[in-house]
């Protein structure tokens, strides 16, 4: 028999007998804000210490080609959450601070026309929570509670302070401005839609809250479907003493203090793991930890050995740490090679958790489950993207296989990188493969033009600029020069 064919029947004979064997499977995703590509342990990271993520990662497998759908985190998570690339909607942009008097782009938020993971296994039977940052919408039919998850605490903008001492709450935001218009940074915390007075450091409460609701999930004897979105290490950098005592021998300030937050989100996963230990739930849940986007080279972040940082369309913007873990399901030890996106976690989950797709419901990723158990590529000649509208002109990036397309700056020509021989795209190999060039160059723009004019920007300029520009200049774009 083949040998290929063998391992690939092998593959799918463990996952059917390992499904057979358990239960519909909790899941588990715990996602971190502009995280760099190698500042966890199991990803390379030699000054910040995450023991506990380590352990996950050595216990499951570790996924070296990991892609979210945009290097800015507002259009990420929509994409994750939606299942599609959130172009086709309108949601390329962040939605922008609540508190700057964008009243017309504040009313906006992920279309109530996408029917998002949430609600497809809460329709399943699930029982869903949210805990941390949202940046989706504010208005309340955009609200968490409305959008699938029975359990919700947090924030709703796109970042937040770190230490409560700071948080306004609303009766002083109105005596400050009669809108009530105040750094969505400052708002507190709230549990379903009714604010609350933290006490803690916020990556502390979002796992104590994170606990909490694996252990009320246990008690009702339905499966969960938990999405802890940390805020950390997103700026402001801010730390807690005691975490930032464990790396006073890192000497760049930002850095020290990038690391102590991270630290706090290792902490936190400890403790999450520990009651999923004590509850007996820890053996049928899926845990997936990845970061929303790439870090940010200029607040502590390392993305090495990739090229570029949050915002870029090389590697580095939007090519993220990741792993999965599920006891005797997901394979211990192991690495995947082959590249996958946030994306398919919509149709992947669904199909763990025995749900259906709801009819007419469109998504841009698959179901990997089989071919990742195989150790065989899911998106075998596909193409993965990545495009970021500029001030008058795009980046895109676009991988299939291991070749990477990119085009960067203003002016800048089409780029092809060999990413098993060159992952940090230094080395330009287009002169050699221009008709790959060309293929990949026509595919991505075919993509490209399925998109939307954006429903809202990030600030008033970005607004102004695309109007001004005559975005978005896809002509122009996808010229070969």
């Amino acid at each position: 028999m083949n040998k290929n064919l063998s391992t690939i029947l092998l593959g799918l004979l463990a996952y059917a007998v390992n499904l057979a064997a358990a239960e519909r499977p909790n899941i588990l995703v715990i996602l971190c804000d502009d995280l760099g590509y190698a500042d966890v342990g199991f990803n390379g990271a030699k000054d910040i210490t995450t023991p506990h993520l380590d352990t996950l990662a050595k216990n499951g497998t570790i996924f070296t080609s990991a892609y979210v759908c945009h290097p800015f985190c507002g259009p990420s998570r929509m994409g994750f959450v939606s299942g599609r690339y959130p172009h086709n909607y309108g949601g390329q942009y962040n939605l922008p601070n609540g508190g700057k008097g964008m009243a017309q782009y504040n009313k906006e938020g992920i279309p109530v026309s996408e029917t998002l993971i949430s609600t497809v296994l809460q329709d399943a039977g699930y029982h869903t929570g949210l805990l941390g940052k949202w940046h989706m919408g504010l208005e309340p039919q955009f609200h968490p509670n409305a959008r699938g998850f029975d359990d919700f605490y947090g924030f709703l903008g796109g970042g937040h302070m770190y230490f409560p001492e700071k948080y306004v709450p609303i009766y002083e935001r109105q005596s400050k401005s009669g809108k009530g218009e105040i750094n969505e940074y400052v708002v507190p915390l709230q549990r379903n839609g009714t604010e609350v007075k933290e006490t803690e450091y916020l990556t502390d409460a979002l796992s104590r809250e994170a606990s909490r609701f694996v252990t009320e999930s246990a008690a009702t004897k339905k499966p969960f479907f938990l999405y802890l979105a940390y805020n950390a290490p997103h700026t402001p950098l801010e730390a807690k003493a005691e975490d930032l005592a464990k790396f006073a021998s890192i000497q760049d300030p930002k850095r020290r203090t990038y690391a102590a937050m991270v630290y706090a989100v290792d902490r936190g996963v400890g403790q999450i793991v520990k009651t999923l230990k004590s509850t007996g739930t820890l053996d049928n849940t899926l845990i997936v930890f990845f970061s929303d986007n790439g870090g940010q080279l200029g607040d502590g972040a390392n993305n090495a050995p990739l090229k570029g940082g949050k915002g870029d369309c090389f590697e580095g913007g939007y090519r993220v740490p990741m792993f999965f873990h599920w006891p005797k399901v997901v394979p211990a030890g192991q690495k995947f090679e082959h590249p996958v996106s946030s994306l398919d976690f919509y149709p992947t989950f669904t199909q763990l958790a025995g749900a259906s797709i709801p009819s007419g419901k469109q998504l841009d990723g698959k179901d990997i489950w089989a071919d990742f158990l195989a150790q065989r590529s899911p998106h075998q000649g596909q193409m993965i993207y990545a495009l970021r509208h500029r001030d008058g002109f795009n980046n895109v990036g676009a991988r299939q296989d291991q070749w990477k397309l990119s085009l960067s700056g203003r002016n800048g020509q089409w780029a092809l990188f060999d990413l098993n021989a060159d992952i940090a795209e230094e080395h330009d190999v287009s002169g050699q493969h221009a008709q790959r060039v060309k293929d990949m160059v026509s595919k991505t723009e075919q993509w490209s033009r399925t998109c939307v004019e954006p429903k809202w920007f990030d600030s008033q300029q970005a607004a102004e600029k695309w109007k001004e520009t005559g975005m978005p200049h896809y002509d122009e774009t996808f010229r070969l020069k």
